[in-house]
């Protein structure tokens, strides 16, 4: 059997200007980064005045080591919509070199439903989280110089926000001392790095809509306080306009191409457990502008990444959900059940029957919580047996749900084309869409309503520190933002060992900060950590390259 990656080198991609003519996209509006890439100016959104199609989120169960496929399904789908001689476009996120050689791997889909150039897309690709990361850094260093240069501001070294990134897993640079060395060598003070997609200014970017967009919100970032309380921004230091020349051209979303030469834009890339986990804003604009169809995917499970999306991402961009597609694996929902990896192979009723509750809790969020049509996907293994999948249907159906079957991985488009025929159905039918809770709510209150409406736990609990930001924040007129959560992907609780649908849980908020230039609170809950580390065994260890330039090992 092929792998991942010799499945996309065997394949040939079609030159990108002919991507770009399927796609709509005139000549005069693409920026070539080579045969199979290219970058789209932002003035198409300006210039371009169709009218919107319709916008699919592509969502999941919580994920598992077994493994779900929101990605393939969601490009296996846009395939599959193509088949059916619907005008579909896929965006998706750009994927961080910290999974690539950590533990996930590439994230560009799998089997025959793929974008590529997957070691380009997986690897630097155009460049933009490059960008990003000197845009982060170049603030850190006008930061350090501002105070090193005698302080007219009086920013209290105790209380700088600002961290430095670096798009890797390396949890050595979590805490960290610099300006060590002398009175020339920088003020001596405790520091730290988040990885790149945690990032505000990735969050920034993702969410900006023009340059001016850029700039402004690049000028509202915090990064740090004065001895007075005072927040001091990026503006403050005069740093927004050098921060923004150095992402003009990350702002420009990515073209590239499906296995099947669907159009994709692929752009931006924060993660959904500790930042908004959605592509960005002009890259999905776009989609919508010259598709019927946009499909796009949120990060992890619905209680993350779709969550997000819709109350932040959806809110800020004016966004309306046409349908929502929640991919599970019968594998996946049996892990949730108690079922041990090694025996995921083996029909398991019992434990799947245990595991279900799962993923009937986000189809209840989706319908229920956002009023949003909805369709479960089940991507299919070959292990799956005919009573495990009728358990799963009709488990749905009794929510008003349907189920699809999903076998976009080995099929293509082809075997996506059950779930698109559903899909355009969804599309067209009652749509209620509304947000999980209203930005005039208290900071406590929103909190208090994610954990209870979406997580289904019995309420949140702030630290003593937590509270004291929350009351800084309020007064400092920051309470209504909505808010990103930055919790465990694994489970609906803060507990990533609490499988399953649990209840009569708490929620722990311990520490609640502002990213003013991407407008929202972010609530660091349970051990969650902005800059992941490696496992015992990176999955760069299996990654190599021959004398012909060909890499192997990339997922």
């Amino acid at each position: 059997m092929k792998t991942d990656i010799e499945i996309a080198q065997s394949t040939q991609m079609k030159p990108i200007g002919e991507i770009a003519k399927v796609a709509g996209v005139p000549e005069e509006y693409l920026e070539y980064y080579g045969r199979y890439k290219a970058k789209i100016d932002y003035r198409l959104l300006t210039d371009n005045h169709n009218p919107n199609g319709k916008l699919i989120l592509v969502t999941a169960i919580n994920p598992t080591p077994a493994g779900e496929g929101k990605t393939t399904t969601t490009v296996g789908l846009a395939d599959g919509m193509r088949r059916l001689g619907k005008n579909a476009l896929v965006a998706l996120r750009e994927p961080s070199l910290g999974p690539v050689f950590g533990v996930k791997g590439g994230a560009a889909g799998g089997g025959y439903a793929q974008v590529v150039p997957m070691e380009d897309i997986n690897l630097h690709f155009t460049g933009d989280f490059h960008a990003i990361g000197a845009a982060n850094n170049l603030l850190a260093a006008m930061l350090d110089n501002h105070i090193q240069q005698g302080n007219a501001l009086g920013i209290d070294v105790k209380r700088i926000t600002w961290k430095r990134c670096v798009d890797m897993n390396d949890r050595q640079l979590r805490n960290i001392v610099d300006g060590l060395g002398g009175r020339m060598q920088g003020v001596p003070r405790e520091d730290g790095f988040d990885i790149t997609v945690a990032s505000e200014v990735m969050a920034v970017l993702c969410l900006a809509s023009s340059i001016p967009d850029l700039k402004e919100r690049l000028s509202r970032i915090i990064v740090g306080y004065t001895f007075d309380d005072k927040p001091v921004t990026a503006g403050d230091l005069k740093a927004a306009g050098a921060m923004a020349a150095l992402l003009k051209d990350a702002l420009k979303p990515n073209l590239v191409q499906t296995l099947e030469g669907t159009p994709a834009f692929i752009h931006g890339g924060p993660f959904a457990n500790i930042a908004h986990g959605c592509n960005s804003v002009m890259a999905t604009r776009m989609a919508l502008k010259l598709g019927d169809y946009a499909v796009t995917e949120a990060g992890f499970g619905a209680d993350l990444g779709a969550e997000k999306f819709l109350d932040i991402k959806c809110r800020m961009a004016g966004l309306t959900p046409d349908a929502v597609v929640l991919v599970a694996t019968v594998r996946a929902l049996k892990h949730h059940g108690g079922a041990a990896k090694a025996d995921l192979n083996h029909e398991n009723l019992e434990a799947l029957e245990k595991g279900l509750p799962n993923l009937l809790r986000h189809v209840e969020n989706i319908t229920q919580v956002y009023g949003l049509p909805c369709v479960v996907a089940i991507n299919r293994f070959p292990t799956d047996t005919e009573a495990e999948l009728k358990l799963v249907e009709d488990k749905c159906k009794a929510l008003g749900v349907n189920v699809a079957l999903s076998e976009v991985w080995a099929k293509g488009g082809e075997g996506g084309v059950a779930l698109a025929q559903e899909v355009i159905r969804l599309c067209e039918s009652e749509n209620h869409f509304r947000f999980a809770y209203d930005l005039d709510a208290s900071i406590e209150e929103k909190l208090e309503t994610i954990v209870t409406k979406v997580y289904h736990g019995k309420g949140v609990a702030l630290t003593p520190n937590a509270r004291k930001q929350m009351k800084q924040l309020t007064d400092l007129g920051f309470g209504g933002l909505p808010i990103c959560m930055a919790k465990t992907q694994y489970s609906f609780s803060d507990d990533q060992t609490l499988l399953g649908a649990p209840d009569d849980f708490t929620v722990t908020v311990r520490n609640l900060k502002v990213s003013a230039g991407a407008g929202f609170l972010v609530a660091l809950t349970g051990d969650i950590m902005t800059m992941p580390g490696l496992p015992k065994v990176p999955a760069a260890e299996k990654i190599d390259v021959d004398e012909t330039g060909r890499i192997t090992g990339l997922f």
